[in-house]
Parts: C-alpha cells; sequence; structure tokens
C-alpha cells in the first residue's frame, strides 16, 4: 500500500501555548493514529506531517489542523501524524490527547 505524505505549516496570531517536551500518543492501527508532539522553534508556526494511506483529502486535513492549532492557541510546535483511516474526531481527540500529555 502506497503512503500519501502531507505537509502542513499552520499559524495563528493570538498563538501562546508551546509544549515542553516530546510526546507519543496513539497507535497506528485500523481506523486510529499516533501523534507525535515536540517543542520546535519556528518562529510561532506548528509544522505539521501526516502520513495516511489515504488520498485526496488535503483539504479535510487542513481544516482539521487549522482548527486544532487555532483552539489550542498553538505556537513552535512539530507534529507528525501516522494516520491508518481515522476520523476527523479521531484525529482531533488524539492531537488534544497528545497535548494534554505534552503540558503535563
Amino acid at each position: 500500500m502506497a503512503l500519501n505524505t502531507l505537509e502542513f505549516e499552520v499559524k495563528t496570531p493570538d498563538a501562546a501555548v508551546a509544549v515542553a517536551k516530546p510526546v507519543h500518543f496513539g497507535v497506528v492501527g485500523s481506523g486510529d493514529l499516533e501523534v507525535l508532539m515536540s517543542p520546535l522553534a519556528s518562529g510561532g508556526a506548528v509544522k505539521v506531517k501526516v502520513v495516511t494511506p489515504v488520498t485526496g483529502f488535503d483539504a479535510l486535513w487542513q481544516r482539521v489542523l487549522e482548527a486544532f492549532v487555532g483552539s489550542a492557541k498553538l505556537r513552535d510546535v512539530s507534529i507528525e501524524i501516522n494516520d491508518n483511516n481515522a476520523t476527523p474526531a479521531v484525529v482531533t481527540l488524539r492531537l488534544r490527547q497528545a497535548l494534554a500529555e505534552a503540558a503535563a
């Protein structure tokens, strides 16, 4: 199975939250995904790399990531997502779980 790699950079004007430590949350499995989140000096941006077997959903990934970064007010973070057909709700849940772990 070929994997599709997507890369995004998201910036939020009022971003103030950065993660304190690298974290790994979730597991790549049927309908799930894993999130790796770590600090990154990126001028306030959040850089996201998504590896997924699904093609044609780039715009949906962009919307989900922009909504998450905006609501969390994230900055200077690197996020890697290894997806196995997760729904947008599962993506958002795993991102929130990883952020909670990184902030702890």
